[in-house]
């Protein structure tokens, strides 16, 4: 077993020593790396950094275009505003992670583990996470139009002003999610469980919520008149106001006695202090 290990202080200048360790093309980076400290607005597009570990590590900015980050570990670490369009995350963990305004858009995120991350205001658009683990993380404000989030554990997730046009969380486990005066025009909620979520002032339009679970979900001035797949049994186990919109027909009881819990998302990680060594690979 062969290591190397270079002291750095800019990740980019790391990455562009660990080229030399590398095989293959030009893309191609030392198949286990380690990183941290500040890497601000630094190149990283198409790099391959399968497995990578990101610990307190600052790429706000970065460009991860179409990076290979499947299996990387992110803990601590900062990517505000960075554009990883089209980047290949399967499987990767996250933990503290902020991804505040970052893009994501075509990306592939399957099977994600990024509990309480931090996606305000990011793009997600066309983006993949079936059957991601995002319990209690924060989407709100963000792009997720025809985003896919099937499967997906999304327990106390905060959606709320999330614009999902079109996105599909079929057969996603939604408990307690925030959902208020989100669009979800088109959605697809078929098999979903919404128990105890707040769909508050929200827009479905032409949503499919066929066999969906509605036990204790709050309705309050949300827009369903237009919405698929609804039927009295699964309103009469929820709970609306007088501003709630349903389709011809049917019918929901005013919620009482109700107080709505909105979860506070975690605060974004504070980026740490460059350690000493900031870039390894073992070959």
């Amino acid at each position: 077993m062969n290591r190397v290990t270079i002291a750095l202080t800019a990740l980019a200048l790391a990455l562009t020593a660990g080229q030399a360790y590398a095989r293959g093309d030009d893309k191609q980076v030392a198949r286990s790396v380690s990183v941290g400290g500040s890497c601000y607005k630094c190149d990283l597009s198409g790099k391959k950094l399968t497995g990578a570990r990101f610990m307190g590590a600052n790429l706000a900015k970065a460009a991860l275009v179409g990076a290979d980050l499947r299996g990387a570990t992110v803990i601590g670490s900062n990517f505000d505003a960075a554009d990883l369009t089209r980047a290949d995350l399967r499987s990767a963990s996250m933990q503290g992670a902020n991804f505040s305004r970052a893009v994501f858009v075509s990306a592939q995120l399957d099977g994600v583990e990024a509990a309480g991350a931090n996606f305000g205001g990011a793009d997600l658009s066309k983006a993949q996470l079936t059957g991601a683990e995002l319990q209690g993380a924060n989407f709100s404000r963000a792009v997720l139009i025809g985003a896919d989030f099937s499967g997906a554990e999304l327990k106390a997730v905060n959606l709320a002003k999330a614009d999902a046009g079109g996105a599909s969380f079929r057969g996603a486990e939604m408990v307690a999610a925030n959902l208020t005066g989100g669009n979800f025009e088109r959605a697809n909620f078929r098999g979903a469980e919404l128990k105890a979520a707040v769909l508050s002032d929200g827009e479905f339009a032409g949503a499919d919520f066929r066999d969906a679970s509605l036990y204790k979900t709050m309705l309050h001035g949300a827009d369903l008149s237009r919405a698929r797949g609804l039927t009295q049994d699964q309103l009469d186990e929820a709970c609306g106001d007088g501003s709630t919109s349903l389709p011809g027909g049917l019918t929901v009881k005013t919620c009482r006695g109700v107080v709505i819990q909105h979860i506070r998302p975690p605060a974004p990680p504070k980026p740490a202090k460059p350690p000493r060594w900031i870039f390894s690979t073992a070959d």
